[in-house]
């Protein structure tokens, strides 16, 4: 049973647990609630509780531990002798997965014709639809029998196994259902502990991603000095030829940077004014009716795939900018250049500033408005002097937030700059940002072993560290602002 089924399973024996406990429940003191410490329905969620958390707390446990088991038997499958004159572990476990596949597709004749030799084992293999990248050799047949044969005692041992603990639990939880039970107090336990669980979430993806980044990068930093990679001019990661020494190319990072902060800037001086005469707009001059209409519209802009903006940039914007701009001032002639990034990525970011704005805006007291008018200044005055200095910290909040995702962006920079590294003013050239090369540098099929594809997670966590200082930054002064009015 797949685990999707068995979760149903789980999830069917947890409702009817629910039913049982509230009958339980109910039966223990004749049908006088009044007896019940809790409410029968806390005494229905215990039972629902102990039937499926336990079961699926085992399920999570065997899926992560099930493979590694699988993946050493099979492994001590595999002779020393074969692993050193393929020096590739993992290249002979893909054929082996493949054997195993093949081998699950066989009917009994053909699989008895394969062990007494009658028949080859990769066109017999290949006829079922499966492709392998070697010849089979015994072991490989060897391995992808105990692989089969694990999986599936895994699959019948996972069943069962979770279902008796779901059945257990289950039949536990009816045994402790007592009129003086505190139900409530167990249940609200759990929930507190889900709760909590989920706002780790975030706090454990963040720690995953540095650590996923981390080791990475230091062993690039163990191969490429630190002081040539933050402060060289040159990106010129070219790979070192067979059986040369060194390290081949130069791993600049000030181009990228230059790239990146010249896009991103170009983006965040179209979408802030933008973004902020709208907010302003639609929080001080809007009737109700238009701006029922007018802030969802604004907002769609954001859930448009950033490919769409891309090709959006490529056929349209790109050849405006180079016909009517770039060309006749002799600045440049393609359609791919700094500029035509920028202006898509600001229309791209900007209801990440006129949303929030927006609300914050929205958000300044009355009070101050009403003073202020009530002094005589007029509506605009009162929007310059008054609204636009208390709503200012969440402004900035909103810009920096949008700042973060301007610099992170990339396919609207891969289709509308260009890949090239370049350090120059003149925005109608083509350059390129740090998530550009992060793409490229993990393309194709390489190994987490040389420079040139190393320097993508050196790229990665000095694109991290910064953006994710901007959302501390925005979010510490929104956070700061919202303390003071609300």
């Amino acid at each position: 049973m797949s685990p999707f089924w068995i979760i149903l399973a789980v999830l069917g024996i947890a409702i009817l647990g629910f039913v049982a406990g509230v009958a339980r429940a109910r039966a223990s003191v004749n049908g006088n609630l009044v007896k019940l410490h809790s409410r029968t329905g806390y005494y229905g969620s215990f039972v629902a509780i102990w039937a499926s958390l336990p079961a699926f707390l085992l399920l999570g446990v065997w899926l992560i531990v099930q493979p590694i088991v699988v993946d050493r038997a099979v492994t001590a499958q595999i002779p020393d002798e074969a692993i050193a004159a393929t020096g590739n572990l993992s290249l002979i476990n893909g054929v082996v997965r493949s054997v195993a596949e093949g081998l699950s597709r066989l009917s009994a004749t053909e699989r008895r014709d394969l062990d007494i030799g009658v028949v080859a084992a990769r066109p017999l293999i290949a006829s079922k639809g499966v492709a392998l990248a070697s010849d089979v050799e015994p072991y490989m047949i060897r391995a992808a029998d105990t692989l089969n044969r694990l999986q599936a005692a895994g699959v019948i041992g996972r069943t069962a196994l979770v279902l008796l603990v779901s059945v257990v639990g289950l039949g536990l939880a009816l045994l402790r259902i007592r009129p003086a039970q505190r139900a409530r107090n167990s249940v609200e336990t759990v929930i507190r502990g889900v709760l909590l669980s989920a706002s780790m979430v975030a706090i454990l993806t963040t720690v995953g991603i540095v650590f996923s980044m981390l080791f990475e990068a230091l062993h690039f930093f163990s191969i490429v000095s630190p002081i040539n990679f933050f402060f060289g001019t040159v990106w010129d990661p070219r790979f070192a030829a067979a059986g040369s020494e060194g390290t081949a190319g130069q791993f600049g990072f000030l181009p990228l940077a230059w790239g990146t902060l010249y896009i991103s800037t170009i983006a965040l001086l179209i979408a802030v004014p933008i973004g902020l005469f709208a907010a302003i707009y639609m929080a001080e001059y809007a009737t109700a009716q238009v701006r029922a209409v007018a802030k969802p519209l604004l907002e769609v802009l954001a859930g448009i795939p950033t490919i769409v903006y891309g090709f959006f940039a490529l056929v349209t914007v790109g050849p405006m900018i180079r016909d009517w701009i770039a060309i006749p001032l002799g600045l440049g002639s393609s359609g791919n250049n700094v500029m035509t990034a920028g202006v898509v990525m600001g229309i791209m970011i900007i209801p990440f500033v006129s949303s929030l704005s927006d609300d914050i805006i929205t958000a300044v007291p009355n009070a101050m408005r009403d003073g202020s008018l009530g002094l005589g200044a007029t509506k605009s005055e009162t929007i310059k002097r008054v609204v636009l200095p208390a709503a200012l910290p969440g402004i900035v909040g909103s810009v920096l937030l949008a700042a973060s995702r301007a610099i992170g962006e990339t396919m609207i920079v891969v289709l509308a700059a260009g890949v090239a590294t370049n350090i120059s003013a003149n925005p109608f050239q083509e350059m390129t940002t740090i998530t550009v090369k992060i793409v490229s540098q993990l393309t194709g099929d390489l190994e987490f072993t040389s420079p040139q594809t190393l320097v993508a997670f050196a790229l990665g966590i000095t694109l991290f560290t910064v953006t994710l200082g901007l959302n501390i930054l925005a979010l510490h002064i929104v956070r700061k602002y919202r303390e003071q009015y609300e």
